[in-house]
């Protein structure tokens, strides 16, 4: 198990780059103004990397990209299912991280 400050130093690296911020939005709002998305499925609202690439106006490699950063964060949680892979914001590794840099600030 990583340290705090290892961990937390991951996720502060991961938010601050912007297009991994827009990222983290974008899956907060969830399915509702995605096509395709997996609305009802057992893991909450998610969305696949082509969701996310049609938000972000990015390729997908480069959305593959900054998900791994994000998942290694513990920001985002994976599931695959199929050829897809649906992403999901990780409400308590957020809250963890922000609990854990209200405690070093």
């Amino acid at each position: 198990m990583p340290d705090d400050d290892s961990s937390l130093n991951r996720a502060l690296d991961a938010i601050a780059d912007r297009t991994r911020r827009r990222i983290l939005r974008a899956l907060k709002e969830g399915p509702v103004a995605a096509r395709g998305a997996a609305k009802g499925s057992a893991m909450g609202p998610c969305l696949c990397a082509g969701d996310i690439e049609e938000r972000v106006q990015l390729s997908q490699p480069t959305i593959s990209h900054h998900m791994a950063i994000l998942t290694k964060a513990g920001l985002v949680e994976a599931t695959k299912q199929g050829q897809w892979r649906w992403y999901r914001r990780n409400e308590k590794g957020i809250r963890q991280m922000v609990k854990r840099l209200r405690g070093k600030l």
